[in-house]
């Protein structure tokens, strides 16, 4: 039978069904293996070099790099935010010519992917690149007003292994356009998801705790208490979620019967994942065991996820069981180690408020200056 991981931001469904009035064979439990395997190995690279390139990005002076801090106020809108979105798309499929909407939210992400999956691969690329490449810097820069009240609305920075990054990114995206091949989707799939969770960054782990629980309450209601959200997933045509062929073994690159993962269920859980490595790395003790522990919990939740999803012959909401297991199992290992307080008080400010960053350079000079302070006595 047909599965699906829930998204949940964009909806799930059972990938497949009858059509045209024919049955598909029933898929082999190889290719069930296979597909299940493949979605979960697909899910866990996203969140690892993501979590890896997040630590970087916060690091980052480049303002075209510069994360999206997530806030406290933020993570209690967004469950409301997001419902409000997923009812609309539903009614737009309900009233409008779902043909339409789908040929616009293609261009949509036709462009976003070739942005994000550019963004993707540069680091990779760069590393292919000889050391004579005549690499040449370019600036695209947007202004607002004249003189004093010139205001920078867009300041990007980019070199010639950038533009050669962005022409394959491009390739695929036709690819994509053209074909709506399940390979040029995934790829798509995955530069969204790492892109999510380098650039969006948590505050703080409350935030984190709000979020996923908020969402939490979203998934189950929209999955168990309507048909929104599966009908959603049937029609929405974009790059949204990862969908791997479970009758691969049979039909080969040309097979068509999917299970799929939201990219909601990859993300979410990957930022919580990746703030808990960049406090392992404010502790300073060399080691990663909150990384590790929320990677293993996020494994553990989403083989449980598609466990039981298979068992019941019914699409789950991930986020049932990925938010206990992402949150608990972190949660316990402080508790065994003593570190509740230093957990929940680890903050991050936005490197874009400027009142923040004024706040942090007050503080590294207040802690300079009481170190000279104890140097001379």
């Amino acid at each position: 039978m047909d599965s699906a991981v829930s998204d949940p931001h964009n909806g799930s469904a059972e990938a497949g069904g009858p059509t045209n009035g024919t049955t598909r064979p029933p898929s082999t439990p190889e290719g069930i293996a296979l597909a299940y395997g493949s979605l979960l190995l697909m899910a866990l690279l996203p969140i690892f070099f993501g979590a890896l390139r997040s630590v970087r990005c916060a690091r980052g002076k480049n303002a075209s790099d510069m994360p999206e801090t997530i806030t406290s106020r933020d993570a209690a809108r967004f469950p409301i935010i997001a419902s409000c979105t997923l009812l609309g798309l539903y009614l737009f499929f309900k009233i409008f010519s779902q043909e339409y909407i789908n040929l616009l939210l293609s261009m949509y992400f036709f462009v976003l992917g070739i942005l994000a999956l550019s963004h993707t691969i540069s680091p990779f690329m760069n590393k292919f690149f000889p050391a004579s490449f005549p690499n040449r810097q370019y600036q695209l820069l947007f202004t607002q007003g004249s003189g004093e009240n010139k205001e920078e609305i867009v300041n990007y920075e980019f070199d010639t292994k950038d533009l050669v990054c962005l022409g394959l990114s491009s390739i695929v995206g036709v690819w994509y356009l053209l074909r709506k091949h399940w390979i040029a989707n995934n790829l798509f799939g995955l530069a969204f998801s790492l892109n999510g969770v380098e650039l969006l960054h948590l505050n703080n782990v409350s935030t984190g705790c709000i979020l996923l629980g908020g969402l939490f309450i979203y998934d189950v209601f929209w999955v168990f208490g309507t048909n929104v959200m599966v009908t959603v997933a049937k029609s929405f045509e974009a790059p949204i979620k990862l969908v791997f062929p479970q009758d691969l073994l049979e039909k080969g690159l040309e097979a068509d019967n999917f299970a799929m993962l939201g990219l909601g269920d990859i993300v979410i859980p990957g930022i919580f994942i990746a703030l808990l490595l960049r406090f392992d790395i404010s502790l300073k003790k060399n080691t990663h065991t909150y990384f590790y522990t929320s990677f293993a919990a996020y494994i553990f939740g989403l083989g449980l996820t598609i466990f039981i999803m298979h068992i019941f012959k019914h699409a789950q909401p991930a986020l049932l069981y990925l938010v206990p297991t992402c949150i608990g199992f972190p949660v316990l290992v402080a508790l065994a180690k003593g570190e509740v307080t230093e957990m929940f008080s680890y903050e991050e400010s936005n490197p874009k408020d400027p009142a923040a960053a004024t706040e942090s350079k007050e503080g590294t000079e207040a802690s300079a200056s009481k170190g000279l302070e104890k140097k001379e006595k």
